[in-house]
């Protein structure tokens, strides 16, 4: 990989990271206006995608667009019987830039949906825009549990994940395992760290497991770990879970093991510590690294082998799991509007709740409960391979809903 590549890429962090919703102005009456067509019956459709287009969150906002075009280019350009336009506004980095994005696809290029956002904090602070809208929002990353448990609306759905449902994922295998010892659980002190923790906790210690101690780095100021290194090779641990993404899933796990770790205390996370270019960055000191997501390119099904050829095809790259969550955007609203009587909010949301399984997903198939993914887990691991890395598919570690 190049440096140009490198360094669009090492800045992965934050991808379920989670703030305080602004307090913003209703939309009101002048929202939406549509772009016509009738129960899946032609017409058009006006789709707001928002993703990062500048910024440290830019290589998740490429993935996401890369997606997005391909489903729509293999498709026709269209959902259902709707030809599809679509209008890119820019998330950046921060709720500060990510809502007047939202504000102004809704109000002023009258978008009939939207599609897209990496942080919860600027889904979060848009949640009530497009609730007073009555616009649709199929959220294709942002991990905060809040944005459709107790903070839900019915016109936001996503694709992704929640921030516990991973983590939650990895409690549970270790604990069904039979692994009972110890683990030392580390994540940045941000919401999305605190959910990951919380996720991997409940469940590993619903199955019998126990914590050895816990530490919150300070987000985004730590760049030695030396401290909590040494913490951890203290506490009598026998294995590690962290959740870390960006930069700091790359200086985690480097010091991890040149601290020399890594070969008497194994390493588990959340899969955002070695998704895409982190784990290029992280070169040999991430092998043998374990972690839980529910997609990796190595996948075996035929939708995933369709969809990696077509991808590596077109983008000489693999997919990452922002990529499938943004096809998988557009797959079910290419669903949802073969069966939906209008473009309002109502109709696409009544029509979202009755897709019912997505069998094509390159993730494997998987299901809405309770508007987030209902969907199957994989145990991946770092591996060489032709000169670069990869993360296999070690095993399938069952369905998993946002209650985990």
């Amino acid at each position: 990989m190049n440096e140009r590549r490198l360094s669009r890429r090492d800045a992965l962090g934050l991808v379920g990271a989670a703030g305080a919703a602004l307090a913003l102005p209703g939309c009101g009456s002048s929202v939406g206006g549509g772009s016509g067509g009738g129960s899946g019956g032609g017409g058009s459709v006006k789709v707001g995608l928002v993703i990062p287009q500048a910024g440290v969150y830019a290589p998740l906002g490429t993935d996401m667009k890369r997606a997005w075009d391909l489903w729509l280019e293999r498709n026709g350009g269209k959902f259902a019987d709707y030809t599809v336009s679509t209008v890119v506004g820019d998330e950046g980095e921060t709720p500060q830039t990510g809502v007047p994005a939202v504000q102004k696809l809704l109000q002023n290029d009258q978008c009939d949906l939207l599609v897209g956002i990496v942080s919860s904090a600027t889904a979060l602070g848009v949640r009530d825009m497009v609730t007073e809208a009555k616009k649709v929002l199929v959220i294709s990353n942002a991990g905060a549990v809040d944005l459709t448990g107790k903070a839900s609306s019915p016109y936001v759905w996503r694709t992704s994940f929640t921030n516990s449902q991973v983590s939650a994922a990895m409690g549970k295998y270790l604990a069904d395992q039979g692994f009972k010892d110890a683990v030392y659980t580390i994540a940045p002190d941000y919401a999305a760290g605190a959910e990951a923790l919380a996720g991997f906790t409940k469940a590993f210690q619903a199955g019998g497991g126990t914590i050895a101690d816990t530490a919150k780095p300070a987000f985004g100021k730590t760049q030695d770990y030396q401290p909590f290194l040494s913490a951890i090779r203290s506490s009598g641990a026998k294995a590690t879970f962290c959740f870390f993404a960006g930069a700091e899933a790359v200086a985690f796990v480097k010091q991890y093991a040149q601290f020399g770790l890594a070969g008497t205390i194994p390493l588990y996370g959340s899969g955002f510590l070695t998704e895409g270019g982190v784990l290029t960055a992280q070169g040999d000191t991430a092998l043998g690294v374990q972690t839980s997501l529910h997609y990796t390119s190595e996948l075996d099904n035929p939708a995933n082998k369709e969809f990696v050829e077509a991808y590596r095809g077109k983008y000489n790259e693999a997919p990452t799991v922002y990529s499938v969550q943004t096809w998988d955007a557009a797959a079910v609203l290419n669903k949802a509007l073969g069966s939906a009587g209008g473009l309002d909010g109502d109709s696409v949301s009544k029509a979202l709740g009755g897709v019912g399984p997505v069998e094509d997903s390159p993730r494997g198939t998987w299901s809405f409960s309770g508007q987030t993914p209902k969907q199957k887990f994989y145990l991946r691991k770092v591996d060489g391979r032709d000169g670069g890395y990869v993360n296999t598919v070690v095993a399938d570690l069952g369905e998993l809903t946002q209650d985990v």
